[in-house]
């Protein structure tokens, strides 16, 4: 054994040593600093933007800017195919529903103005087909925005407390739902809208669609403007 070689003086001092070295080495060691990792950082950040429901509700506003402006212009194109196929009153539909998407995409603009945005959108060149493929399509993009696009987008401007966003978009709901509407009739029933027999009525302040005149006449007056639009 080696430490029967050792006297007690001796291995004092070794342990002493020994502990001199080990606490001065503890000194030593410098504070580890941890970092938050780059990917980390972009969690939070995103998770936090994605928290504030003001902010949703810009991005809602700007997809459904976007979205109505694509479809003043489609339904200008649809409408001018209609007349060449010669069906003046699905024309004349298509026509009253471009003004009210117009309606829509403005009052969107107000509202991201508001904010203290710029409202922007990106203008696609339509894909014009036949006039009964034509209404095709338009239910199928009216049905999605009533069903399914405004109401989430309301659904989450009620929880921002955004009221200007709810009623914009609230308004488009009403309207999109009476286009689908028509357009189904005209579909289903096409044969009967080449003739050109009554003017439709568009709500200046909502965008509301109808061929019922005193309907139309009961639409809110905005800055003392008419109150409706005939579309001929």
């Amino acid at each position: 054994m080696i430490f029967r070689y050792f006297n007690r003086q001796s291995f004092v001092a070794v342990v002493a040593v020994s502990l001199v070295s080990l606490f001065g080495c503890s000194q030593q060691q410098p504070s580890a600093t941890i970092e938050p990792s780059p990917d980390t950082a972009t969690t939070v950040a995103s998770e936090t933007k994605a928290a504030d429901p003001q902010a949703e509700t810009l991005k809602n506003l700007q997809a459904a800017y976007n979205g109505e402006s694509n479809a003043h212009v489609m339904y200008l194109e649809f409408s001018e195919k209609a007349d060449e196929e010669g069906y003046a009153e699905v024309a004349r539909l298509f026509r009253a529903a471009a003004r009210a998407e117009e309606i829509h995409r403005d009052n969107h603009a107000k509202v991201i103005k508001s904010m203290g945005a710029t409202p922007e959108n990106d203008i696609a060149t339509p894909q014009v087909s036949s006039t009964a493929e034509n209404l095709e399509k338009a239910i199928k993009g009216e049905s999605y925005e009533r069903d399914t696009m405004y109401p989430k987008f309301i659904s989450q401007a009620k929880t921002a407390g955004n009221e200007a966003a709810v009623q914009t978009f609230t308004y488009a709901t009403e309207a999109e739902t009476q286009h689908a509407a028509f357009y189904t009739q005209a579909l289903n029933n096409l044969n009967e809208w080449k003739e050109a027999t009554q003017p439709f009525y568009v709500c200046e302040a909502s965008g509301h669609t109808t061929i019922n005149a005193e309907e139309a006449a009961a639409c809110p007056q905005p800055n003392g403007s008419e109150k409706f639009e005939e579309v001929l």
